[in-house]
């Protein structure tokens, strides 16, 4: 399976509100660009959709983990269905199998993967929600980054986002919600 395109996204936070952040946050987003076989028909099996992203999860993710400063902490899954496809085939490559290559390039994860999806035209942006991987109660991991590429999807393609980050916001004040059971 050939993306037609995919792009790297790093953010590095150092400040915020006028102040250093207490380390710099490192924000990675893998994105791929692919054909959506499913574009402008309703089609009951979605499964092939399935291998697709699990593929390209294995291909991208090991690539972005390694782009981050720090150990990864948290991560998070998102897509956009280009305007001929539904909503449904955003979830059917986002949710049955990526979690499995995110989780394994990033050395496990126990929580579940925060995730968004809908459908747009090219260049829409997504924000992309983050939590820990490992307690989805950390509150002071809780985050998006934001992205868009101006050419995708197109009316029949989908755009698949994984984003990891290495720690959560720049001047973490809530706190750290429930512990880890």
């Amino acid at each position: 399976m050939t993306a037609r395109k995919t792009v790297f996204v790093k953010e590095r936070i150092t400040a915020e509100a006028g102040s250093p952040a207490i380390k710099p946050i490192s924000r990675i987003a893998a994105i791929a660009i692919i054909a959506n076989p499913f574009a402008g028909r309703f089609v009951e099996d979605l499964s092939p959709l399935f291998n697709k992203a699990l593929v390209l999860g294995e291909e991208l993710m090991p690539q972005a983990a390694a782009m981050l400063d720090g150990p990864p902490i948290a991560y998070g899954k998102a897509a956009i269905v280009g305007v001929n496809g539904d909503l449904e085939h955003a979830a059917a490559v986002i949710h049955p199998t990526l979690g499995k290559p995110m989780r394994a390039a990033l050395g496990g994860g126990e929580s579940i993967i925060p995730h968004t999806s809908k459908v747009a035209s090219a260049g829409t942006p997504i924000d992309v929600p983050l939590a820990n991987k490992d307690n989805i109660w950390s509150f002071d991991d809780f985050e998006t980054i934001t992205v868009a590429v101006a050419d995708a999807p197109r009316p029949d393609e989908i755009m698949i986002v994984m984003a990891i980050a290495d720690s959560g916001r720049p001047h973490p004040r809530i706190g750290q919600g429930r512990a880890a059971t």
